[in-house]
């Protein structure tokens, strides 16, 4: 049982909802009684020693802001094992017992590396927009993230209308196609072009053209950028189509914005599950959420596994196409 002291970090790329996440870890330490640092810039931060004791003020006017006060840092030095050992050295100087990682698999994983090599308790939470980590439904981040394409895409939509255009928008998601998946069911989008299934494009415009011939005015397609370039695709359709195409990429918009009400909510009781659990005495866990219930997962299943996306998801987004 931890009754020193306690760490929280943010690594990977940022997702609306770490602050609140990273909030109530610092609350709902304090409030038992043992005191919180804050790891700045990952884990580059932590190399660095860059960590500051925090307090209950620390996180106040927070967890209605996108991004992460603590910063978030790619580290080449902490993929060594003297990168790793010289990190533990700094939370050893202050006498940090335990830490909470919030991020994505990298960032997961690179906990369980330190966890292994030092015995550090290490309690994971999901942070990506991508929600592409192993045993979780939900990852923090990806409802305002998902929030945020289906209202480029409403946007989109009407510009479209008018030009009787086909619109490509290209969205977040290298191995993962949750983002586009969803975001088209939800925006009404024709077809969404993920890298787990495969897609052919010549099929996909002589569907287009034949809706045109009915008096369709415009075609909604959203593409995970692991699925392919949203330029190129968009290029590739005009082509055949004749049909005038336009191709917006909509980038790290993506990643900002005021967290949705279902992040500061889960990410909140994500926060409250990682400090108990770690001040009790639990290590190599990641907390996440299974049929709207927290779940914990062994942290080592949670980084050496692959999501995969539901077929669910495919076959509704086909049947309203």
């Amino acid at each position: 049982m931890i009754k020193n002291a306690i760490a929280v970090m943010t690594s990977g790329g940022d997702s609306p909802g770490m602050n609140a996440a990273a909030r109530a870890v610092v609350r709902t330490a304090l409030s038992e009684g043992v005191s919180v640092y804050g790891i700045y810039n990952g884990y580059q931060g932590m190399i660095e020693d860059d960590i500051q004791e925090l307090t209950s003020r620390s996180v106040s006017d927070l967890i209605q802001r996108g991004g992460t006060f603590l910063g978030t840092a790619r580290s080449m030095e902490f993929k060594t094992p003297e990168g790793r050992q010289k990190g533990f050295q700094n939370l050893q100087k202050h006498k940090i017992e335990g830490l909470v990682i919030i991020g994505g698999d990298g960032s997961l994983t690179g906990g369980s590396l330190l966890s292994r090599e030092t015995g550090i308790p290490i309690v994971g939470l999901p942070g990506t927009i991508d929600n592409d980590v192993w045993g979780t439904d939900y990852t923090i981040g990806c409802d305002t993230a998902a929030n945020t394409i289906v209202d480029a895409i409403n946007k989109l939509r009407d510009t479209a209308s008018a030009h009787r255009r086909i619109m490509v928008v290209e969205v977040m998601g290298h191995h993962s196609g949750w983002l586009a998946i969803t975001s088209a069911i939800a925006g009404g989008a024709e077809y969404a072009l993920v890298p787990e299934v495969k897609y052919d494009i010549p099929s996909i415009c002589e569907d287009i053209q034949k809706s045109y011939e009915k008096g369709k005015r415009y075609s909604l397609i959203v593409v995970a950028e692991g699925a392919g370039s949203g330029i190129e695709i968009g290029k590739q359709i005009e082509e055949i189509t004749q049909i005038d195409t336009r191709v917006s990429v909509l980038g790290h918009i993506q990643r900002g914005g005021s967290p949705t009400v279902e992040d500061r909510m889960k990410a909140s009781m994500l926060g409250e599950k990682a400090a108990l659990a770690l001040i009790s005495g639990a290590t190599n866990i990641v907390f996440g959420f299974n049929e709207g219930k927290v779940v914990s997962i062994n942290l080592f299943d949670a980084v050496n596994n692959t999501k995969t996306l539901d077929p669910e998801l495919v076959r509704l987004a086909r049947v309203l196409a």
